[in-house]
């Protein structure tokens, strides 16, 4: 007998565990994160835009806080970090940009790479002796075109093209999570890491390109072609509660795990590169100064 689809309606009770989302003002996070509260968990919605995240709030049932976060700041990264108390039993590192002009984040790096994810490996890095239960790391199918340039990771020397920045940083957020379960395990943690992809789902994403032309067309196809937030986050979801293997990637189970309900897949052979996992890693801690020290994190 055929089992039936995972729904977000099989999420165990949470009551008495808690959560950080970020992004979570919009999109695949705010749903997750008001699945997450809806099961009873406490849920701390990390958002840029705190005015934008009280109105996030205001929809959710349950226990919800708001509190700024910006990745593109490593800054206002130490503070939450520094600023969270107590323990930290699921972590989903969601926020994102897209396939934006050439900026800059407040460090200097390529506001892709450094949001997605130069911003998450310093904060997961700096919430790492709190956590103890899983951290979900969201990329995308697009991680298939990436190559991670460790020689010009900000693109300070080739020539800059969106797209291929874009992919470069949801290939990144795969090496990451390989690594980071890899050390994990090393160190004998009971916290694993998971990976969760959306599919082609519809969410503010594709509007903010910042190319008029390109937002119209991006924004034309979701609404036709993508499955809704809704389907969107349950690769999240399922990634958080379900009882996965430490560094899984799940999505979508349909055509080329485009749409449909949450299954493992398999990611490109380039994100289970071990090798350059690692080196990523090493590249990571150089440029936001945060490192890793026996399962606690530590300033380098």
């Amino acid at each position: 007998m055929t089992a039936s689809p995972w729904t977000a309606a099989e999420i165990p009770d949470l009551r008495g565990r808690t959560a950080i989302v970020t992004g979570a003002n919009s999109g695949i996070g705010r749903v997750a994160a008001s699945e997450l509260a809806r099961a009873g968990a406490a849920v701390t919605l990390a958002v840029r835009d705190t005015a934008k995240g009280d109105a996030a709030a205001r929809t959710m049932a349950g226990d919800v806080t708001v509190r700024r976060l910006d990745l593109a700041d490593l800054a206002s990264v130490r503070s939450f970090a520094d600023a969270t108390t107590g323990t930290v039993d699921l972590l989903l590192d969601n926020a994102g940009v897209m396939a934006t002009p050439l900026r800059r984040t407040v460090d200097g790096f390529e506001l892709q790479i450094g949001t997605n994810h130069l911003g998450h490996f310093a904060l997961t890095n700096l919430l790492l002796s709190q956590l103890t239960g899983r951290v979900v790391v969201v990329s995308s199918e697009l991680h298939r075109n990436g190559r991670v340039d460790l020689a010009d990771l900000n693109w300070e020397h080739r020539p800059y093209k969106k797209w291929a920045a874009y992919a470069q940083s949801k290939l990144a957020n795969l090496l990451f999570v390989l690594e980071l379960e890899r050390r994990l395990t090393a160190a004998g943690s009971a916290v694993r890491t998971v990976a969760a992809h959306p599919g082609y789902a519809a969410t503010n994403l594709q509007g903010h390109t910042g190319n008029w032309l390109s937002d119209l067309v991006g924004g034309a196809a979701a609404r036709l072609f993508a499955q809704s937030d809704t389907m969107g986050a349950l690769p999240t979801l399922f990634a958080a509660t379900a009882d996965l293997p430490g560094g899984s990637y799940v999505g979508p189970d349909g055509f080329r795990n485009l749409r449909g309900h949450p299954a493992i897949n398999r990611p490109a052979p380039q994100a289970l590169d071990a090798t350059a996992a690692r080196r990523l890693w090493e590249l990571s801690e150089e440029l936001t100064g945060v490192g890793w020290s026996l399962g606690r994190s530590a300033t380098v």
